[in-house]
C-alpha cells in the first residue's frame, strides 16, 4: 500500500516536472527514485532536524547545559563525519542500491534506540549510532542522483529533493513538536523509525540496481585505502571539500539553538512552534522548485549569490530579535530559509559534476563526511560562545552566532567560484567523464 503512495505522488510530480521540451523531460521512473529519494531524505533529515525545536524541552527534561546539548547535536555530526570517511573508500565498488539499503537500516536501529533513551548519557550513545549510518545516506542519495541524471537536469532534481527539508518542517517537525509536547521527547524518534521502515521496504522492491559506475573499474581496481587517498589527493576535489566545509559552517552555526532562542528570547510559546515551523516548510516547498529551475536556467552561482546575499542579511536581522510577534517570526523564518535554500541547491548540484563517473561515491563519501563534521564543530563553537544563566533564561551572544555566519557564508562563496569556474570550463572543454576529470552526464533510462 506505501508503494502506491510513492507511485501516485511520482505521477503527480512527473506533470508538474515535465517540461516544454521533450529532450529535458524526466522518465516516469526517474520521477519515481526522486520521489523515494526524497522521502528517504525526509526521514534522516527530521530525525536530525527534530533535536533542534527539542532543544528547549530536552534541556529542561535531562537538566543539561547548552554545552551538553551541544554534544548531544555534535555527536551525530562527527560520528556521521567519520563514518563517512570510512565508507568513501569502498563506496564505488558495490551496487548502490544495496549500500542505501545496508546504511538506512542501520539508521533506522539508532533512530529505534533514541526513541528507548532513558537519559543524557543514553542518548548521546544512540546519536552516535545514528550518526555512523544516517552520514553515509546522503553521499549514496546524492551518486545515485549524479548516476541517473545529467548536469543540466541536477538543479530541478535536488530543488526537488531539498523539499524533503520543507517537508519535515510542514509536517515533521511541528508533528515531532506535538508528540514530543503531548506523550515525551521519545515520541518523534519512535514515529520516524515507523515510518522510515515503511520506505525501506520501498527500497527494497521499487529501486533497481545501480552499478554503472562499476563499469568504469577504477574503484575495483584500486584497494579502498588507495581509493580514498587517491581522491583526498585530487587537487579539485580539495578546493571542493574545503568549500563544502565552509558553506556547511555558515548554515549551521546559529540552527541548534533557534528554536531555545525563539522561546526563550523572542517569548514564542512551545505550543506555537508547530505553526512557526509549518508555515515556514510550506513556503519552501513552493519555493524549493523554483530555485532548482532558474538554477538550471539562469546559472547555478548566479542563483547561490542571490540566495547568500538573502540569507546573510535575513540572519542579521533574526539574530538580534526581540520579543516580537509570532507573524513576524514567520515572515522573517521564511526569508531565512528562502534564502539557505537558494544556497543549498545550486551549490549541490555544482558539486556534484565535480567527482569523475569512478570517484563519485568516494567524493560523495568524503563531502558529506566534511559537511557533517564541520556541522559538529560548529555546533560546539555555539554552544561554547552561547551563554544562558539559568535553566529557563535567555541567551546570550546570539547575535555573535549571526556575524560569524555570514562571515563564513562569504567565505564560502568565494570558494564556490572557483569551483564554477572549473565546472563550467569542463562543460566547455568537454572532458567530461575522463577519470578525475568530472562529470558524465547518464544514459537515459526507459519509461516504466
Amino acid at each position: 500500500m506505501f508503494n502506491k503512495y510513492i507511485v501516485a505522488a511520482s505521477n503527480i510530480m512527473y506533470h508538474y516536472m515535465k517540461p516544454q521540451a521533450e529532450s529535458e523531460s524526466f522518465t516516469r521512473y526517474q520521477i519515481v527514485m526522486i520521489a523515494v529519494l526524497a522521502f528517504i531524505q525526509f526521514t534522516v533529515i527530521l530525525d536530525f532536524m527534530v533535536i533542534a525545536p527539542l532543544g528547549a524541552l530536552l534541556m529542561n527534561t535531562l537538566g543539561i547545559s547548552p554545552a551538553q546539548f551541544g554534544w548531544v547535536v555534535s555527536a551525530y555530526a562527527f560520528s556521521a563525519g567519520a563514518s563517512g570517511l570510512l565508507a568513501a573508500g569502498f563506496a564505488d565498488r558495490y551496487d548502490r542500491k544495496r549500500l542505501l539499503l545496508f546504511f538506512y537500516t542501520g539508521f533506522l536501529l539508532g533512530t529505534l534506540l533514541c526513541g528507548m533513551a532513558p537519559g543524557f548519557h543514553f542518548l548521546l550513545i544512540a546519536r552516535i549510532v545514528t550518526g555512523l549510518f544516517g552520514g553515509v545516506i546522503a553521499s549514496v542519495s546524492l551518486a545515485i542522483v549524479t548516476d541517473l541524471f545529467p548536469y543540466e537536469m541536477r538543479s530541478r532534481v535536488m530543488g526537488f529533493v531539498q523539499m524533503s527539508f520543507a517537508g519535515s518542517q510542514v509536517l515533521g517537525i511541528p508533528l515531532g513538536i506535538s508528540l514530543a509536547n503531548a506523550f515525551g521527547w521519545h515520541a518523534p524518534f519512535l514515529l520516524i523509525f515507523i515510518i522510515g521502515t515503511c520506505a525501506g521496504f520501498v527500497i527494497a522492491k521499487v529501486v533497481r540496481p545501480i552499478n554503472h559506475h562499476l563499469q568504469a573499474g577504477i574503484a575495483l581496481e584500486r584497494k579502498a585505502f588507495e581509493h580514498l587517498t587517491k581522491t583526498l589527493a585530487h587537487a579539485h576535489y580539495r578546493k571542493a571539500f574545503a568549500a563544502t566545509g565552509l558553506l556547511t559552517v555558515g548554515g549551521f552555526l546559529m540552527m541548534p539553538f533557534s528554536t531555545t532562542f525563539l522561546v526563550n528570547n523572542v517569548a514564542i510559546s512551545q505550543a506555537q512552534l508547530p505553526l512557526v515551523f509549518a508555515l515556514t516548510g510550506i513556503a519552501t516547498m513552493v519555493i524549493l522548485p523554483v530555485v532548482g529551475r532558474l538554477s538550471d536556467m539562469l546559472g547555478k552561482f548566479r542563483i547561490f549569490v542571490i540566495g547568500t546575499a538573502l540569507a546573510s542579511v535575513t540572519i542579521v536581522f533574526f539574530t538580534h530579535l526581540s520579543v516580537s510577534p509570532v507573524w513576524e517570526i514567520i515572515i522573517v523564518n521564511i526569508f531565512l530559509f528562502a534564502g539557505l535554500m537558494s544556497r543549498m541547491v545550486p551549490a549541490t548540484a555544482m558539486m556534484t559534476a565535480v567527482p569523475a563517473t569512478g570517484d563519485r561515491g568516494a567524493f560523495m563519501s568524503v563531502s558529506s563526511s566534511l559537511q557533517q563534521i564541520s556541522g559538529g564543530v560548529a555546533s560546539i563553537v555555539a554552544g561554547a560562545i552561547i551563554i544562558q544563566h539559568a535553566s529557563r533564561g535567555p541567551l546570550e551572544n546570539y547575535d555573535l552566532l549571526g556575524y560569524l555566519c555570514v562571515a563564513s557564508m562569504i567565505l564560502g562563496a568565494g570558494m564556490l567560484y572557483s569551483i564554477h569556474r572549473y565546472v563550467e570550463g569542463k562543460l566547455r572543454s568537454g572532458t567530461r567523464g575522463m577519470p578525475g576529470e568530472g562529470d558524465n552526464p547518464s544514459p537515459r533510462l526507459p519509461e516504466t
